[in-house]
């Protein structure tokens, strides 16, 4: 009489999670990059705009400010931003990301002196 058997055994079940670990061993990797990107993205468009904001706010009161408070502008969770100066003739502003380490990004505006690595006035730089 034959038996008929039911179910994987013991080893096809070991086989399989091995090669699921095989998989998530290179997923794992590509996912942390795209999300260092995506943070590196957060970056440049809160910079943006605050851009924006800073315009806004400087229309309203006849200059610009360096509190986030005081502009109709929320950054992205995480994002802080450390400005340079901001007077009636300009602004400057370094922003960075925990997870986006080490990249910063930069950004003046008028007669404000640059910070690294903003070179180009109103153009938004990285390193």
């Amino acid at each position: 009489m034959r038996t008929s058997r039911a179910g994987f055994t013991l080893i096809e079940l070991l086989i399989v999670v091995v090669i699921i670990g095989i998989l998530a061993a290179f997923a794992v990797p590509k996912f942390q990059n795209t999300k260092g990107k995506a943070n590196a993205a957060a970056l440049k468009s809160d910079l943006r705009n605050m851009a924006t904001a800073q315009e806004a706010y400087f229309y309203e009161n006849g200059t610009y400010t360096s509190s986030i408070g005081s502009l109709n502008f929320t950054p992205s969770p995480g994002v802080t931003f450390t400005f340079g100066v901001a007077t009636p003739g300009g602004w400057s502003a370094v922003v960075t990301h925990p997870q986006a380490y080490p990249i910063q990004c930069a950004l003046f505006m008028g007669s404000a002196p640059p910070l690294a690595p903003a070179t180009i006035e109103g153009l938004v730089a990285c390193q």
